[in-house]
């Protein structure tokens, strides 16, 4: 299993080295820990810290700012191979993307305080967009932020947020200006130890994605320092956000390609051991066709993937592709893993087996990042110039 396709341009022998090291990682660390995490309904704070002992989160971070100094194909490594050992609990997407906010937008104060701590997994991240009343409409966010002397006091609340019970580093959407719809969004970075008015509720019960803690968040009069603002202007938080999707949604795809490989590669297993009718289940043709249309469509989401992330690279994704690709790749995903969990029959049904497990994180892919009707709206836009 590799992200990489042999033609892909970004890639270099660095990238390999990391990957080489990123898939170590995950199987001496990750995949023993995967079934404790979904039972408890969240992941140790110990692997944090291992995953940034290693340098798993570094990747793309600048040197002065503890990283490796590398681009975004590191962290699309780090994604990979997390998808690659059927995980879905590690809510290390969402770091990253905390990450690529603070690196893009954040002062060199707020670079110096939080990015080394990011990388090293001293610090969860955790992003909130999401309100109770809206979802992929960001203007319309109701979460207030009025000045109060050299303060904000942010009052409302965040639905759905990944990491929400761990984080300790939340990246708010927030109005600064009622009046002004899109252009009154800013971004204020909330620090939550020992914030008072801040407040977890609890960890929400999901369909899938059960490893993950995922938290409503609550904002009463929460006092946050003016510095806390990223940019170096109010309004600037539904452009910021806007810029800053791509990577989001392809890091959706790049998961998905992740547990699609997983997934397949689980089922060839599977379908070679388990016998029916006196053969095994890989004999029957329609097993190897249905394998063979599964796999065809790896192959070719694998090299769209690889192209999205050598435009990334290149500062040349538009939304209109990464949308593509979060379609694409979801949608994909869910059709591998109801192709797959039917080929293990009735032990497809058991959650004793990762298949189960893999089906029902899958969908979840078709709704955050943008719900996959959404995606399609941005790609006709795209169209109708």
């Amino acid at each position: 299993m590799s992200l990489f396709t042999s033609t892909a341009a970004w890639v270099t022998d660095e990238h390999r080295m990391f990957a080489d090291m990123a898939g170590r990682f995950m199987d001496d660390e990750l995949s023993p820990n995967i079934e404790t995490w979904v039972e408890n309904g969240v992941v140790d704070r110990d692997f944090w810290r291992k995953a940034g002992e290693t340098g798993l989160m570094a990747g793309a971070v600048p040197e002065e700012y503890g990283g490796v100094g590398g681009g975004m194909g590191f962290d699309a490594i780090t994604a990979y191979e997390q998808g690659a050992r059927g995980d879905a609990g590690w809510g290390y997407g969402i770091q990253s993307i905390v990450t690529h906010y603070l690196t893009a937008y954040g002062s060199e104060d707020q670079k110096k305080k939080w990015l080394p701590k990011l990388a090293s997994g001293e610090l969860v991240g955790a992003l909130a967009m999401t309100e109770p009343s809206t979802g992929s409409d960001v203007q319309a966010v109701r979460m207030t932020a009025e000045k109060d002397g050299n303060s904000y006091r942010l009052n409302g609340s965040k639905i759905f947020i990944t990491n929400g019970q761990t984080a300790d580093l939340i990246i708010v959407a927030a109005k600064t200006d009622k009046t002004a719809g899109a252009r009154g969004v800013s971004l204020i970075v909330v620090e939550t130890d020992g914030c008072d008015g801040f407040r977890r509720g609890r960890n929400l019960k999901k369909l899938g994605m059960k490893g993950n803690d995922t938290a409503e968040l609550f904002f009463e009069d929460v006092k946050v320092p003016m510095t806390n603002l990223l940019g170096p202007e109010e309004g600037q938080g539904f452009y910021q956000l806007m810029k800053q999707l791509p990577w989001e949604r392809l890091n959706i795809a790049i998961m998905a390609l992740g547990a699609i490989d997983f997934a397949i590669g689980e089922t060839v297993k599977y379908v070679q051991e388990r016998k029916a009718f006196g053969q095994r289940v890989m004999d029957f043709q329609n097993t190897r066709f249905k394998l063979a249309e599964c796999k065809t469509k790896a192959e070719v989401l694998r090299s769209f993937i690889n192209d999205c992330i050598g435009k990334l690279e290149a500062g040349e994704l538009d939304a209109a592709t990464a949308s593509m690709a979060k379609y694409w790749g979801s949608e994909v995903q869910n059709e591998i893993m109801h192709e797959c969990l039917q080929l293990f029959g009735g032990y497809g049904f058991m959650m004793e087996y990762p298949i189960a497990r893999l089906y029902a994180d899958a969908r979840v892919q078709m709704i955050y990042g943008g719900t996959n009707e959404v995606m399609k709206e941005l790609i006709a836009r795209s169209l109708d110039v």
